[in-house]
């Protein structure tokens, strides 16, 4: 039995640690332990059609984020790891700083104490050097930086699609895998064909700034 925490923080991007919840659900033999913030608890209500009560239903178990005596404040709690998506920039100083003040930063810190995962889903753009700091502060303690970037070369149609690309690659680091990746296979190497090229050139042609030639 794997034991995953995941923790929404007040970032925007809360899609992210929803759609995790949900995809854990269809994997056999994981536990999930769940810790929200006040604010990723507002965002839910602004970002998405859920309640912060659906997303509480997907966890097996839900942490207080106030309550640093949950089972998950401990080492001797073995887990299999923390993802925290959205990673919000005040949860990223905190974990950098080892400011273990609320129940998410604190269960983040035991990962990183007794050699676990740490997976930060970092939801901020543009960054700032000061930004760029905590990330790299947070990657020497041993956190994994994984930023939801878009994947194209799996021609994503929809907002799901991309998604569903950024948590299945996350998950990928645990080990886990619940079919939701179009995973790359290696170029063809078949050169385009005439008409390939043609809707390419209109195409680039159609982007062209008025009055270039």
């Amino acid at each position: 039995m794997k034991k995953l925490i995941v923790g929404i923080s007040g970032a925007s991007g809360v899609i992210y640690g929803i759609r995790m919840l949900e995809v854990l659900n269809t994997i056999h033999g994981v536990e999930t332990h769940l810790v929200m913030s006040r604010f990723a608890r507002l965002n839910i209500e602004i970002e998405t059609t859920h309640t912060p009560k659906y997303v509480e239903g997907l966890a097996d178990e839900v942490h207080n984020f106030g309550n640093q005596a949950a089972s998950i404040s401990s080492g001797s709690f073995k887990t299999d790891g923390t993802v925290i998506a959205p990673c919000s920039m005040k949860t990223l100083s905190a974990i950098a700083h080892s400011t273990a003040d609320n129940l998410l930063t604190r269960a983040a810190d035991v990962v990183l104490k007794e050699r676990r995962t740490l997976v930060l889903m970092p939801r901020e753009a543009p960054l700032h050097v000061g930004h760029c700091k905590l990330l790299y502060e947070a990657a020497q303690l041993g956190a994994v930086i994984a930023p939801p970037m878009p994947a194209f070369y799996n021609h994503p149609q929809t907002i799901d699609d991309l998604v569903n690309h950024s948590v299945g690659r996350v998950l990928d680091l645990f080990d886990l895998d619940a079919g939701i990746l179009k995973r790359w296979e290696g170029a063809t190497g078949r050169p385009a064909m005439p008409s390939e090229l043609d809707r390419r050139n209109k195409s680039t042609a159609s982007h062209e700034p008025v009055g270039v030639k």
